[in-house]
């Protein structure tokens, strides 16, 4: 699969691995409770580690682990909740997160620049036949009336 990062179309080498699937080889992302309960063995991992989090996980959970962390996976249940917004302006902003901030799930194309304005840097669409709508997507407005994270 391929995804959008640093507005270029690369080769995805991440995953998601399932609360309930054994760790695979490589670099690999997990749910927030996967994290915090199998946190030891995960940091023995030989590969990047990554935490998938939705909406009403709470990004202080992760405060002290970010140091670990190479990716951390916004997960979009629908368009409609946007607290995944402060999540990321969060994780840059506050925390001084460096990684990959990648936006998974169910996000509308037309939400992808303001998502870039809060400090996500990957995307990762439902279809792949999508890659280059949201690409576009990232240039939508030349001119910012606000400060942001970027």
């Amino acid at each position: 699969m391929q995804i959008i990062k640093d507005k270029h179309i690369i080769d995805d080498n991440w995953s998601y691995v399932a609360d309930d699937t054994e760790f695979k080889d490589g670099n690999i992302s997990v749910s927030l409770v996967r994290w915090k309960q199998d946190k030891q063995q995960l940091l023995a991992h030989p590969g990047k580690l990554g935490v998938r989090i939705g909406p009403a996980d709470s990004i202080d959970d992760i405060a002290g682990d970010l140091k670990d962390i190479q990716l951390i996976e916004l997960d979009f249940p629908d368009f409609a909740d946007g607290r995944l917004f402060s999540h990321a302006w969060l994780l840059r902003g506050r925390y001084n997160f460096q990684g990959e901030l990648r936006a998974t799930g169910h996000y509308m194309p037309d939400q992808v620049f303001y998502l870039s304005r809060v400090g996500v840097n990957a995307f990762y669409p439902e279809k792949v036949e999508n890659l280059p709508v949201v690409l576009s997507h990232l240039n939508d407005f030349t001119v910012k009336y606000q400060s942001s994270i970027n």
